[in-house]
């Protein structure tokens, strides 16, 4: 039996911003590892002069090798990325299938990210850590520790989940600017004039590292980088 931590982080995720794309996603470590690359991502992160968070929305033109030094640390070292990417939130019908609550329906997507029998092994225990995103957290963490602890019973492989703040965490970090390249490529952003040059060159980069394109779906058994591209269907 293996242990894990799981640290999922979400973009463009509130139920009324300007995106009509959201994705939810994390990066996997396994714990016998984790502080090893933890020191590691901090070397990279203060060769290139940042001690600070390191955060999507705040790649700049200057900070381009970093990021692709990371991503390249991701690929060369025993981490797992997935994520759900969720198109056409105007579609939602919340009022059907939520209750009407924009909430109930993230608390479903955090299921089926972890859920997946391809790429999760009841036989492994898991931790999972959820970047603090507003004053529900306890709440929010409550009902996930209830959804699995129904769905497993005496078996879940979800030991607990646990709220942390974004600038704890090297890999909540990672995860921000993997679902944030994932977004950006998906809005439509990347074709933009005028647009981000850093935020283009990092979403090509992935996109080479990975052999996917970021707004599509990859195999659902892909366990290195995987996308689950998800639509929800057309309202008549």
């Amino acid at each position: 039996m293996r242990a894990f931590s799981i640290y999922i982080d979400e973009s463009c995720h509130l139920e009324h911003d300007l995106s009509n794309v959201m994705s939810v996603g994390y990066i996997k470590v396994q714990d016998d590892l984790s502080t090893e690359m933890k020191i590691e991502i901090k070397k990279i992160k203060r060769a290139h002069g940042v001690v600070s968070e390191i955060k999507w929305n705040t790649i700049s033109n200057t900070k381009v090798d970093l990021y692709k030094e990371l991503i390249d640390y991701f690929f060369t070292h025993p981490l797992q990325f997935r994520c759900l990417l969720m198109k056409h939130k105007d579609r939602l019908q919340h009022q059907v299938f939520n209750e009407g609550r924009h909430d109930i329906y993230y608390d479903k997507l955090i299921f089926y990210l972890l859920a997946n029998p391809w790429l999760n092994s009841n036989a492994d225990k898991y931790k999972v850590f959820l970047d603090i995103k507003d004053t529900r957290g306890r709440e929010k963490v409550k009902m996930l520790n209830e959804i699995f602890a129904n769905k497993f019973g005496v078996g879940n492989p979800y030991k607990y989940f646990q709220h942390i703040r974004s600038f704890d965490s090297q890999f909540i970090q990672l995860t921000d600017i993997f679902i944030g390249a994932v977004t950006y490529k998906a809005r439509g952003l990347h074709i933009i004039e005028g647009g981000s040059n850093a935020k283009k060159e990092l979403v090509k980069y992935l996109e080479e590292r990975s052999g996917y394109d970021l707004d599509s779906g990859t195999s659902p058994w892909e366990a290195k980088f995987n996308i689950f591209d998800h639509q929800p269907r057309r309202v008549s």
